[in-house]
């Protein structure tokens, strides 16, 4: 059960850059690249209200620039960045999944999750993703290259405004949640995710306006890059893919484990809800037969109770979401049940995840991406 891919940290030198975009800069870097195309400062603060709070990259509806600029500043500062293939649709419409291609021909994919009470996005960071995970149908595909902070951003900009104009089932609503659960490591496209996540939580219009509490970085563990996050001062939620207790096992289903260790994982992992007082996610697929045995949910149990009772963590089991040509399958749901059992039992808060999006190949593990 082992995976020839190599673990890859660094996107492929060959990689092409996307152009710049008004999501990629800060309010400063907007101010000058007006003043630069030789428009007043306040202009950058304008372009900003119609991309971010009116979501909005249509010069014709920019009606308080002056009609001889809009092209100019939208041709410059608002240059396409995805190319919709095809959009997916299951649960009475209200998950919706979206293949872009990227400028250099890249596809990634983006999936909007409505429910009762909040609408999440889940966003791709990378197209493809370098962790070489054997059990993830992304990590299989290998990586092609980091994604720029804007064509992360433009992934949730237009999921809301799909919502503003009532085209997702349930009526205008808006986007409540992001999680960086879709295509590609987070943590190894840091600078770009940090970009987006300042765009994401900043008030608008510098950005969308979303709290912090409402966007979730995932990561398959690397550590120096989770202690960077705890200092960044924005306190988003760290959700940590573990899907295994030992080294052992852990070595081959998260390749990264041959870097840093469990142990070291969850150090990282605690400290980070010790400095920024939020709770962390353990995501935990559930293998059958391979990572779901009762005696691995009690030294799970165990390691996390070993850091502290003060409620730093939460364990999230994922029902393996099956793979074309995968020999993995989804636990036994009388052995989900006992893994849950036994970690209450430490005192672990333990849910069950919601598969949504597993018919349209939407679900966690399941973006690859084809244009087939």
């Amino acid at each position: 059960m082992t995976t020839s891919l190599p673990l890859v940290f660094d996107e492929p030198r060959r990689a092409k850059k996307p152009p710049r975009h008004l999501a990629d800069l800060t309010g400063e870097e907007r101010q000058a690249a007006v003043t630069a195309l030789g428009e007043p400062a306040f202009r950058a603060k304008q372009l900003s209200n119609h991309y971010f709070a009116r979501l909005t990259d249509d010069p014709a509806q920019m009606t308080d620039l002056p009609a001889a600029s809009r092209d100019k500043l939208v041709a410059d500062l608002m240059p396409p960045l995805l190319t919709r293939v095809r959009d997916l649709e299951c649960d009475n419409g209200t998950t919706r999944k979206t293949l872009w291609r990227l400028l250099d021909g890249s596809l990634v994919e983006s999936v909007l999750m409505r429910y009762k009470d909040r609408t999440t996005m889940c966003v791709s960071s990378q197209a493809g993703c370098g962790m070489a995970c054997p059990f993830c149908a992304t990590g299989q595909a290998g990586l092609t290259r980091n994604m720029s902070t804007a064509e992360i951003v433009e992934q949730v900009v237009d999921g809301a405004r799909a919502l503003s104009r009532g085209e997702i089932a349930g009526g205008p609503g808006r986007v409540n949640n992001i999680v960086f659960m879709g295509m590609g490591e987070p943590m190894a496209n840091y600078k770009a995710v940090i970009g987006a996540v300042r765009r994401f939580t900043s008030p608008s219009p510098e950005g969308l306006g979303i709290s912090a509490r409402g966007v979730t970085v995932s990561t398959v563990g690397l550590v120096p890059r989770i202690n960077q996050l705890a200092n960044e001062g924005i306190p988003v939620t760290l959700a940590l893919s573990l899907h295994a207790p030992d080294d052992e096992l852990r070595d081959e289903l998260v390749p990264i484990n041959n870097r840093w260790k469990v142990d070291e994982v969850l150090d990282a992992a605690w400290g980070y809800a010790q400095q920024t007082k939020r709770r962390v996610s353990i995501e935990y697929a559930m293998i059958r037969d391979i990572n779901d045995h009762a005696w691995r949910a009690d030294l799970l149990g165990e390691k996390l109770a070993a850091r502290g009772d003060w409620g730093w963590v939460h364990v999230n089991l994922i029902p393996l979401n099956p793979t074309p040509g995968s020999k993995w399958t989804a636990s036994d749901p009388a052995d989900e049940r006992e893994f849950v059992r036994r970690l209450e039992a430490h005192g672990i808060p333990t849910t069950v995840r919601d598969t949504r999006g597993q018919e349209i190949d939407g679900a966690c593990g399941q973006l690859a991406a084809s244009g087939d």
